[in-house]
């Protein structure tokens, strides 16, 4: 998809993939807070730029730690799919007493328990494939990104897509991130051709909003932003493992670095917030 940006954006340019295997796809069966959270699909593609071995760091942003290593800049976002999940297997409403939810996000885990107490969970990590396949042996339905379904051609899986009023999406979901050397003028030039500049404006607004959190994606977080008149809207969630407490706050502005930090501080202020974050496992100490 990037590339075929790049071809549109500069014609006759030579583009050549470079796949890195990273921590995360190696240790695929094992939870993502065990093995290090947010960075585990992104430091070995960000080291390969470093290191000269690739010119761009292409990235599911939301698999991005809030903060950007030294070297590098996120320099684009092009234009974002869905933000939404997707249950595959069953609708939530038809999933029978206790069912069996597969999932490897706290996010989504808390939300759903939230709505629906009674669901059991079992962890799902792996390709898309792998997961959609929980759903037909170990569980009665997957949770996965829309976008991912829709980026596959499986949108035709999904049983149900939730709102993100109901399942408030992750920070960065749906997005693709673009990162370069911050002194490669050429490079620079480049990624600026392919940004979209509401879609960068918004997932800005919602790492600004994770990194004043201090929070990683071990955490029961969810942030989705959107362009409204001259700037932006932010809805920011954080809630207990179990999913027992859900709190929100949204706040408006045209500032994504400011409206990130406000909703942040909403959270932290509203009634057992800073409980939630500071006494979890996955808090960054």
């Amino acid at each position: 998809m990037v590339a075929h940006l790049f071809a549109q954006a500069r014609p006759g340019l030579a583009i050549e993939p470079v796949v890195v295997r990273t921590e995360g796809d190696r240790r695929a069966d094992e939870p993502l807070e065990r093995i290090g959270g947010q960075g585990v699909f992104v430091k070995e593609i960000q080291q390969a730029v470093l290191e000269g071995r690739a010119d761009v760091a292409v990235h599911s942003a939301k698999d991005l730690p809030p903060l950007t290593p030294p070297g590098l800049v996120l320099v684009a976002v092009p234009r974002r799919g869905d933000v939404r999940d997707a249950l595959v297997g069953s609708t939530l409403a038809r999933l029978g007493p206790g069912a069996k939810v597969a999932t490897g996000a706290a996010r989504r885990r808390a939300q759903l328990a939230n709505l629906r107490p009674d669901l059991c969970f079992v962890p799902a990590r792996g390709n898309i494939e792998t997961r959609i396949a929980k759903a037909k042996s170990v569980a009665d339905a997957v949770v996965v990104a829309a976008a991912a379904l829709e980026r596959l051609g499986l949108t035709p899986q999904a049983a149900e897509i939730f709102p993100p009023l109901v399942m408030l999406p992750q920070v960065g979901q749906g997005a693709i991130a673009l990162e370069c050397p911050e002194d490669d003028a050429v490079l620079l030039a480049l990624l600026a051709a392919v940004d979209d500049r509401d879609a960068h404006a918004a997932v800005l607004a919602e790492r600004a909003m994770l990194e004043a959190l201090g929070a990683s994606c071990a955490l029961p977080v969810g942030g989705y932003a959107e362009p409204e008149g001259a700037g932006l809207r932010l809805r920011g969630m954080v809630a207990s493992p179990d999913g027992r407490v859900v709190l929100h706050a949204e706040r408006r502005g045209e500032d994504p670095a400011s409206l990130g930090a406000e909703v942040a501080r909403a959270l932290l202020a509203a009634c057992g917030a800073a409980e939630l974050l500071f006494d979890s496992p996955g808090r960054d100490r």
